[in-house]
């Protein structure tokens, strides 16, 4: 591998995240079970080494609830087949909307053995639109590889698009020197 490629995967990474922000902070999360030791609080952690593990009958949920509706761009799954094995998910379905009653599939993924970060875009297929607006993301696990019962997701995290501040101040114009910006607004 080449460095050269290194250093443009990198500036990728940069643009991606300069193009979203992770609002998973401003949510409540909560599941449909847990094994003691590995509840919901270990999806938010930011340890890779540690996992929720589901306790039950299939499908497995997680909800991630906003206290006001907000826009939704992409949400990130880290799952490890290599350690979790029949515990890692095969299938996931994404819905949105305003409440758990009104949730729309978004999308069905099947995950090949996955190892590492996965992501998903919650917006329609071919659509010209930045993002999505809701206030309840759930995912649920349909299935896990090997036909195992319970399923070990690692790291959740769920992004928006990033907002430009000066928009959002009611400048309409954005700068992109920073002598103009300077002088973009009165002190």
């Amino acid at each position: 591998m080449s460095p050269y490629w290194n250093e443009a995967r990198d500036m990728g990474d940069e643009e991606k995240n300069e193009s979203r922000a992770e609002i998973g902070k401003l949510a409540v999360w909560s599941v449909t079970s847990a094994k003691p030791g590995n509840g919901v609080e270990m999806l938010r952690d930011d340890n890779l080494e540690t996992y929720w593990q589901s306790d039950g009958g299939q499908p497995h949920l997680v909800n991630i609830q906003f206290q006001k509706k907000v826009r939704l761009k992409e949400l990130e799954v880290y799952a490890d087949f290599k350690q979790d094995e029949s515990y890692t998910p095969n299938k996931i379905s994404i819905r949105a909307g305003n409440s758990f009653h009104d949730l729309r599939e978004i999308k069905v993924v099947d995950l090949e053995e996955p190892v590492g970060w996965v992501t998903f875009s919650l917006l329609p297929e071919n659509s010209a639109k930045e993002y999505i607006r809701a206030y309840f993301v759930q995912l649920a696990v349909l299935s896990n590889h090997q036909n195992g019962r319970d399923t070990h997701i690692r790291q959740i995290k769920i992004y928006g698009p990033r907002q430009d501040l000066a928009r959002a101040m009611g400048h309409p114009l954005q700068f992109t020197t920073t002598e103009f910006s300077m002088f973009s607004c009165v002190r």
